[in-house]
This record gives C-alpha cells, structure tokens and sequence, in this order.
C-alpha cells in the first residue's frame, strides 16, 4: 500500500507478484480487497491475485445470488431456518419491497427452474409413498426423516414458489404445469389420503389465486386445471378442513365457486354434476 501510495510502480509490481504465489492469513486477504477498492493496476499484473479474491466473478456471483438462495431454502433441512429464510426472502423479493431492484434481480426462469426440480422431488417422494406406503404409514429411508414430513416439506417449497410468482404476477404458466402432472394424478388415486392430501393444498392455493383475481390465465388454462384436479380436492376436503396448514376453508369454498363462474355454463354444469357424483360416493 505504501508502494501504491507514492506510485512506485516497480515496487508495487513486485510486491504484487510476491503476494500472488504465498498464501494469505485473513487479515492479508482483507487489506489486499481494500487495496484493488483504491487503487487500481495494470489488468495482465492483477489478474491472478483477482481471481484468488473472487473479485472477477463478482458480477456472475451477484447475477446468481438470489438464485442460489431460493435453491438452498428449498433443500434446507433445517425446518426453523427454513421457514424464517423463506418469510425474509419472500419480502425481499416482493415487487412492493422497499428494497431497490437491479439488472441482477431474480427473473422469471430462474424460478420456474426451482419449480420445476421441487415438483420433480414431489413425483419421486409420491412414488416412494404409493410403493411402500399403501396404508399410509409413515416411513423412514436414506434421510432419517419421515416419508409425511418429507412430502410435506416439498409441498410447502412449491406452495412458496407459487406465492412468489403470484405476487410477481407470472404464475400463469404454473398454471399448465400443475394441471399436466399426470404422475400425481394417478398416484393421487392409490395413496393414503393422510398423505394425498397434500397435493390438493397446492391446487387449493391456485383456486383461491383464481377466484380472488390474483391469477389471470385463459379459460382453455381454468378448464384443464379444474378438469384434472377440481375432483381429488373435493374428495380430499376433509382432510384440508382438519390439517388446514394456513389455509383458509371458508375462503377456498369461495374461490372454487367463483373459479367455477369464470367457466362457459357448459362447463360449470359438467363440474356440479361431477361435484354431486364425488359427495355420493364419499357419503357411501
């Protein structure tokens, strides 16, 4: 520094090379960062003494910090860190946060990126559940950790997801993903409605989007979700009106019928007709 200081380039250019092949206490780290915030050198001189700061990629690493952080809360096994990280991330992300946004901001690909792997891990831990858990009982395999807990964990990552995307308002496309998921349809139909239930929080936070006009997407888009999963929630009701897990019964009655009044009346009478037949066959 006291090279730089008076411009004596010589000086500083050996003192550079020498610093570039020792290693470091972190008390050389920290003056050697205040040194390139001051001053600045020649590109070829400081090049591998930037790249030992990490100083290059400064620009990449902010790019993919949000990134980064929305993947590691999702695979977090920590369940108190994990639910404080995602209420700050949340707020942090929202479009009304009074933190300024910049060219690095998380984009729309990027978490439908995370969407796309939390839905993926949602299909194996099904999977796992149809093929070893047919009386729902919970199991414990390669984690430790219960085969319940594990889905719904995995269900409260997509659920958070889904809550961001609302806010951003691109949750559009989640819309499509949701209702083509035909592995969880079908294991839907032979799991344990202990854990089953847990699709249906998902479909149940998208109806509620739709009939409370946080979620616009086309009718062809409402149709196909209500035709794939209007049914399974209605028959897993009982289950959301005791397990709740934040949501909010009388609200999701609301937005079912609401979501079902944004239908062609065709349609609306197909899915009472379906409504009627699902509750007979749950009274019997």
């Amino acid at each position: 520094m006291v090279s730089a200081g008076i411009m004596f380039t010589k000086g500083v250019l050996s003192c550079l090379k020498y610093l570039e092949a020792v290693p470091w206490t972190e008390e050389e780290e920290d003056k050697l960062r205040n040194l390139f915030t001051v001053f600045k050198f020649d590109e070829t001189t400081t090049r591998d003494i930037l790249a030992r700061l990490d100083l290059l990629s400064s620009e990449s690493s902010q790019e993919n910090l949000a990134k980064q952080l929305v993947w590691s809360i999702t695979t977090c096994a920590d369940a108190n860190a994990r639910n404080e990280l995602k209420s700050l991330v949340k707020g942090l992300l929202c479009r009304s946060s009074v933190y300024e946004k910049d060219q690095h901001d998380l984009t729309k690909e990027d978490l439908y990126d995370v969407c796309h792997s939390c839905l993926g891990s949602l299909v194996s831990l099904m999977k796992e559940a149809s093929d070893n858990t047919p009386q729902g009982t919970a199991v414990k395999k390669d984690t430790g950790k219960p085969l319940i807990g594990r889905i719904s964990r995995q269900v409260d990552n997509i659920i958070w997801l889904l809550e961001i995307l609302l806010d951003r308002q691109i949750g559009e496309e989640f819309v499509g993903m949701w209702a083509d998921q035909v592995d969880l349809l079908k294991m839907h139909e032979s799991t344990s409605p202990m854990v089953r239930y847990e699709l249906s929080r998902v479909s149940a936070i998208l109806f509620i989007a739709m009939g409370t006009r946080k979620l616009h997407c086309r009718s062809e888009a409402r149709a196909v979700l209500l035709q794939a999963w209007f049914g399974p929630m209605l028959l897993d009701f009982g289950w959301l009106q005791r397990c709740k897990k934040g949501l909010d019964r009388k609200a999701l009655e609301e937005a079912m019928g609401q979501t079902l009044l944004t239908l062609p009346m065709k349609q609306q009478y197909m899915f009472v007709h379906r409504m009627v037949w699902v509750f007979l066959q749950a009274w019997h």
